[in-house]
């Protein structure tokens, strides 16, 4: 017995050529569409899989804590290069060195050493300069222009003292000055008056020596 074409139940008949046509083309294109959204997941998840893989298992170390500076070689360095007394700080444990070296201002070559609070959660910096052969106004050249306001006297050395202000100076509150013979002695930073008198305290004898040399 011949079957005779299908009655579709929505359209209570059987489906012309060009429907069948229509509706297998709409179904073949809905089944792309699923495909091609399956395999936008798949290279999602493979993406994400990578990642993981980089963030997870490739080492991760903790970076080698820096070296301590030693400030006393550093110094006795500069000396041998120079040929002349370079000052050497000898400040607490609560502060560790930054840096040690000599920098620059205009024709004033200086060797610099750069303090900060060993607790991570205390702010502030001194820096200790000994200007070789300095001029009278190369300190007044790194503290931006500015003057002292008095003098103040430490273990028997008289310093010229500075109360700054840090927007003019670049965060520099403090600073005390002093002639070391044919150098100067410049100690200034952000930092209370105990650290800079015990900065100070601790070049006494050098600045002393340096001042009987030149004599």
């Amino acid at each position: 017995m011949t079957r005779g074409p299908r009655i579709v139940a929505e359209l209570g008949r059987p489906e012309t050529p060009e429907e069948t046509a229509d509706r297998k083309a709409e179904s073949s294109r809905v089944y792309r569409s699923s495909q091609n959204v399956r395999n936008l997941v798949a290279a999602l998840l493979a993406t994400l899989a990578v990642v993981v893989v980089v963030i997870f298992a490739v080492p991760r170390g903790t970076p080698p804590a820096r070296e301590p500076i030693d400030v006393a070689a550093v110094a006795e360095s500069i000396a041998a290069s120079e040929e002349r007394t370079v000052i050497t700080p000898e400040m607490s444990d609560g502060w560790v060195v930054n840096n040690a070296g000599i920098e620059g201002n205009g024709s004033v070559r200086a060797f610099t050493v750069v303090y900060a609070p060993a607790a991570e959660d205390e702010r502030g910096f001194l820096r200790v300069a000994q200007g070789f052969d300095a001029d009278e106004a190369w300190a007044a050249r790194v503290l931006s222009g500015s003057a002292p306001q008095d003098t103040v006297t430490i273990d028997g050395v008289t310093w010229d003292r500075y109360d700054l202000d840090p927007d003019r100076t670049g965060n520099i509150t403090v600073a005390l000055a002093t002639d070391a013979g044919t150098d100067t002695v410049l100690i200034y930073g952000a930092a209370g008056e105990m650290a800079l008198e015990e900065t100070a305290r601790s070049v006494t004898d050098q600045i002393t020596a340096l001042r009987e040399e030149a004599e």
